[in-house]
């Protein structure tokens, strides 16, 4: 698409990309964001700053944006943020929720000359998996491109380039030359080639350059990995900026001789994948959790299993050892490997270790119990009471020291109800979530042998090794392994990632290779767990369909796969 300048455009356009960690409800807060950002990119000689989405308000707001005083207040932010523009500084593109004609709008607020030049709103209001957009916002209006600079530039907003209504060829066809597009799209593994595919898409279409700019930070479950990027017109990267991190990288645009726009080569950060990508991910969702929620330090049991160790790890890298207390809870099925490894791995971390034994308040439970209990026989009742011992520890620490309560039950475990209520499920935030049990022994092996960027952990061997190659056990009773209850974790994620990830029936998953009774008790596991699922904190979305936001299972529920 070749596209005639007006003699008066410009030939040059630098815009600073603002990949910037907001805080949901905190207007003032990302007001300040945004000044220090302009100000930087002014003082460098940036056009215009362009944000992300709902930038002011910070991103998703969910219900919030229904209180009518939300909305002013955000609107006031725009207006003092418009008025800073009359420095014959930058040019501000940025997110924030509109009302109009009693109407609320997903937009973004072209500011520039001292005032709000004009708003243009989301057309695709995306209402799948971790986003419900269609309940708090209505469809705004087919844009056009907006003149900044002298040059007409296409804001679609996120969702708009993600689906098929035909935001960006309007745009193209209306005289829009570049396309910028203010996002708020979370992490899940593989989502930078995802957003590389959609934006490839578009720029084919039409025929335009595209400027994704996204969010960073954690906002409870999600975790938005940032990661900006530009595509010229031929398809080839003008610039890749970092993931997980906040920076504002100023980019050149330069009309070329046929009247179209191309992007000079910028930054070009190297985008981690698989475990770095996904330990990154869970460290900074518990990190930004802790922090936005005025959390002074976090605890967590430390049992001289993996997966309490895997948390321990990222709660010392998010956070920084002096923040992290780790207690080990021990009672008389507790080996005396789990003492020493628990030992080891707190020592490794430099954090805080304190041991609580639960003897007491377990035998204490069991003799007021005495009475009705008698006559049964010891079994899952008794186990669960040790776990429950160790949750209101925890949550007693909690309570007189101020600290959050880190809780450490895998993806596999919380799909198949192997978790306590009341017990090992208590606390406040979990970081693994929503990985799978061999996946948090990849990740821990990984993060032996790696120190990820803005760790605040130390180098080396932080989780023991023996840790890493011992059975896998609860230590509920003597000799106890998890595969004693369980199928072998290779066997049991895989049939969890096929119903879970993939929906798939039994039929699909027995030609896998299998047993058929094996994949129906999984089944049955998974959907009877979902009660437990439902009062479990919230942890880092990982996965495309984490356990919450993403699936959605009623609790009362007979389906079975026959």
């Amino acid at each position: 698409m070749t596209i005639t300048a007006p003699t008066s455009a410009t030939d040059t356009l630098r815009i600073a990309v603002a990949q910037l960690n907001p805080t949901v409800g905190d207007v003032a807060g990302n007001l300040a964001k945004a000044r220090e950002a302009r100000a930087d990119a002014h003082r460098h000689g940036a056009d215009i700053v362009l944000f992300t989405e709902l930038f002011i308000v910070g991103y998703p707001p969910e219900d919030l944006v229904l209180k009518p005083a939300l909305i002013r207040s955000c609107l006031k932010a725009v207006n003092e943020l418009a008025a800073d523009t009359a420095d014959g500084g930058p040019a501000v593109i940025i997110g924030y929720p509109r009302s109009d004609d009693g109407k609320r709008h997903n937009s973004v607020a072209v500011l520039d000359g001292g005032k709000l030049v004009t708003s243009r709103d989301k057309v695709d209001l995306p209402n799948y998996g971790e986003f419900d957009e269609k309940r708090v916002f209505d469809v705004g209006e087919m844009p056009g491109p907006v003149a900044i600079r002298g040059v007409r530039l296409g804001i679609p907003i996120c969702e708009d380039i993600w689906g098929d209504l035909g935001v960006c060829e309007t745009l193209a066809e209306s005289g829009a030359e570049i396309l910028l597009v203010p996002n708020g799209s979370p992490y899940y593994r593989g989502k930078v080639d995802v957003r590389h595919q959609v934006v490839l898409r578009q720029v084919i279409e039409s025929g335009l350059p595209m400027v994704f700019a996204n969010q960073v930070g954690g906002q409870d479950e999600l975790v938005f990995d940032g990661a900006s990027f530009a595509m010229n017109a031929d398809k080839s990267l003008g610039f890749q900026m970092s993931q997980f991190e906040e920076t504002v990288s100023i980019v050149t645009f330069k009309r070329q001789d046929d009247g179209t726009w191309r992007c000079k080569p910028g930054p070009m950060s190297v985008v981690p994948e698989g475990e770095e990508a996904d330990y990154r991910a869970c460290m900074l969702g518990l990190r930004d959790y802790v922090n936005k929620n005025g959390f002074r330090n976090v605890v967590l049991g430390l049992s001289g299993g993996i997966d309490s160790a895997l948390c321990a790890a990222l709660a010392v890298d998010a956070l920084g050892e002096e923040r992290v207390r780790t207690v080990m809870l021990p009672y008389r099925y507790t080996s005396e490997s789990s003492f020493t490894d628990a030992e080891a791995c707190a020592r490794a971390l430099g954090c805080h270790y304190d041991t609580v034994a639960i003897e007491e308040p377990v035998q204490g439970f069991l003799s007021a119990l005495g009475e009705m209990f008698e006559g049964t026989d010891e079994g899952i009742t008794e186990e669960n009471l040790q776990s429950r011992a160790r949750g209101v520890i925890l949550m007693a620490i909690s309570n007189k020291f101020g600290s959050m309560v880190v809780t450490t039950g895998n993806k596999s475990e919380m799909s198949v109800g192997y978790a306590t209520l009341y017990g090992d499920m208590n606390g406040g935030f979990n970081p693994i979530k929503d990985l799978y049990k061999l996946q948090v022994y990849a990740l821990s092996r990984w993060r032996n042998a790696h120190v990820p960027p803005g760790a605040l952990g130390p180098s080396g061997e932080v989780i023991p090794v023996n840790i890493i190659n011992k059975a896998p056990s609860a230590e509920l009773r003597p000799d106890q392994t998890d595969q004693d209850s369980l199928p072998p974790y290779e066997v049991l994620d895989d049939i969890l990632e096929c119903l879970v990830e993939h929906e798939m029936g039994v039929e699909e998953i027995v030609a896998r290779g299998h047993d058929i009774a094996t994949v129906h008790r999984i089944e049955h596991l998974l959907y009877i767990a979902e009660y437990k699922r439902r009062q479990s904190a919230p942890g880092v979305k990982i996965t495309r369909k984490n356990f919450g936001r993403d699936r959605r299972y009623p609790i009362t529920n007979r389906y079975r796969d026959r």
